[in-house]
């Protein structure tokens, strides 16, 4: 079966690791001070997983696609091929869509199929 016709399912793990948490901890430190950060993984922890495409995760981020030979990017292009789950991402909505954790899973699974669902917690700063 190729990607494109895999379900999110068969793609993705149901919840995030937990340490996915801590990784989007650090990020989120290096743009808010205080106590923000610690708030807004633990509101993450407690939303619920919604869908997003590839597509859209990427314009509203601003982000800029990486490369398919970046190295993480291509190691979850190969995890999804050989049938391992990857963690849903971390999403925080500010002025622009921040990718807390997972912006090399969303790179992945653009070039897989920019049209496949992505499982995201969201939650605003």
């Amino acid at each position: 079966m190729s990607e494109e016709n895999k379900s999110y399912q068969e793609i993705w793990l149901k919840d995030p690791r937990d340490s996915n948490y801590p990784a989007a901890m650090d990020y989120l430190d290096l743009l808010f001070s205080g106590e923000k950060p610690k708030k807004i993984v633990q509101r993450l922890k407690k939303s619920e997983t919604v869908l997003k495409k590839a597509k859209d995760i990427l314009r509203a981020s601003e982000l800029p696609l990486l490369p398919p030979d970046n190295v993480h990017v291509k190691d979850n292009i190969e995890k999804v091929r050989a049938g391992t789950k990857l963690s849903p991402v971390l999403l925080v909505r500010s002025h622009r869509l921040i990718i807390a954790d997972g912006y090399h899973r969303v790179c992945s699974i653009y070039y897989l199929s920019e049209d496949l669902d992505i499982p995201c917690r969201i939650t605003h700063i």
